[in-house]
């Protein structure tokens, strides 16, 4: 379906919000990229109308993307602020305009077992259908479509410009790719007609259908898995556990590989008991070769009242981990720690060492540990 000019009014951008949203951990990095189209204020802009919505009263619709299911009445726009009704008719806003985008070594989203040492081109519009009081990127996440400025990239020339930098997938990440999930589909399906893979950076909130379909079109997903608690979804993300769990059940049965990032904060999801029980429902679900990344803290946005992860924190959490049979536990934000190496779960050999997000050796060969030939889970090639 081709996106509708619906004579929605061109967007007006704010300097000093567009400027602070170049602090963000995606920023824009334009340079070398191309040429992108930037839209202007004189231009009017073209929607496309949703995927995944049902008319439920005169002039209402149900939008059925995400666990939300937010009854939109005309004119009005769902909880990710992305997605309005529009005459009855559900319209993304954000098709096809991304906010920023940028080239990042794939462990940086974290990703350790898909492709190391490769390059991802990753891009993000704007929107998000939680709230954490965590997030890094709020400048974007948590702003409308009118507060960013962003450009025209439609699936295509998204797919070619990937394409022509060479990288080895798109990520898309930095935001919440769910709330964009038309834009992601057919960017994705692009990409991969020119031999480019496709990977989803995001939090896993999202209904099963659109998960589906969208993993028609992945390769590798990296969910944040928040907390193993309704409380801490409730109060300090503005969603739900469940949905996240069903999401991890249907990535290990749709066989899109799959790696976790549990942020780890202390005095909120640190306890030892709800690690434990994170890391058994994991092995019993998921398997234990899921790679599971305890990730350091440290305070921002709205919860800036707690102090940084102690190391010891993350270096307990990933034994706890390995205690409870997963294979590939990892340690986050501390460069240089033990834990961002990949060991042989049979002879215990690094296989891959790293530092931050640089590959410093890799000793997999053929996708097996050159040392005792045990195969090692992961898109290595």
């Amino acid at each position: 379906m081709e996106p509708i000019n619906l004579d929605f009014p061109p967007y007006p951008w704010n300097r000093r919000t567009f400027l602070r949203s170049l602090g963000a951990s995606g920023a824009l990095a334009l340079s070398g990229l191309g040429t992108i189209v930037e839209t202007s204020d004189a231009a009017v802009r073209f929607y496309k109308e949703a995927r995944y919505y049902r008319p439920i009263a005169e002039g209402v619709v149900r939008c059925l993307l995400c666990p939300r299911q937010c009854a939109i009445e005309k004119g009005e726009r769902g909880f990710c602020r992305t997605r309005e009704n529009r005459h009855g008719r559900l319209v993304s806003l954000v098709y096809g305009y991304p906010c920023t985008m940028h080239i990042d070594p794939i462990e940086k989203k974290p990703l350790f077992h898909f492709l190391p040492g490769g390059s991802a081109f990753s891009m993000a519009t704007v929107g998000c259908n939680v709230r954490c009081l965590f997030c890094q990127n709020w400048e974007i996440s948590q702003a409308r479509p009118e507060d960013v400025k962003s450009y025209d990239l439609p699936p295509e020339k998204a797919a070619e410009l990937a394409h022509s930098k060479q990288s080895d997938c798109i990520a898309y990440t930095y935001s919440e790719p769910v709330v964009s999930a038309e834009y992601l589909y057919d960017t994705a399906t692009a990409a991969a007609e020119l031999s480019v893979r496709n990977v989803m950076i995001t939090n896993g909130y999202i209904n099963a259908e659109p998960m589906r379909d969208l993993c028609r079109v992945l390769d590798a997903v990296k969910i944040d898995l928040k907390a193993f608690s309704n409380r801490f979804y409730y109060e300090l993300v503005d969603g739900e556990l469940q949905p996240v769990l069903d999401t991890l059940v249907i990535l290990k049965a749709e066989g899109i590989w799959t790696e976790i990032v549990y942020l780890v904060i202390p005095g909120q999801n640190d306890s030892p008991d709800e690690l434990k029980k994170m890391c058994k429902w994991v092995h019993a679900e998921l398997g234990a070769n899921t790679p599971v990344h305890f990730t350091r803290f440290h305070p921002q946005y709205r919860l800036k009242n707690l102090p940084s992860t102690p190391i010891a924190s993350l270096r307990q959490a990933r034994e706890i981990g390995l205690d409870c049979g997963l294979h590939f536990c990892y340690t986050g934000n501390i460069p240089g720690d033990a834990g961002e190496h990949t060991y042989c779960p049979s002879c215990n050999k690094v296989l891959i060492r790293r530092r931050g997000f640089i590959v410093l050796e890799n000793h997999l060969k053929d996708g097996k540990c050159d040392a005792c030939a045990t195969s090692i889970p992961g898109v290595w090639h």
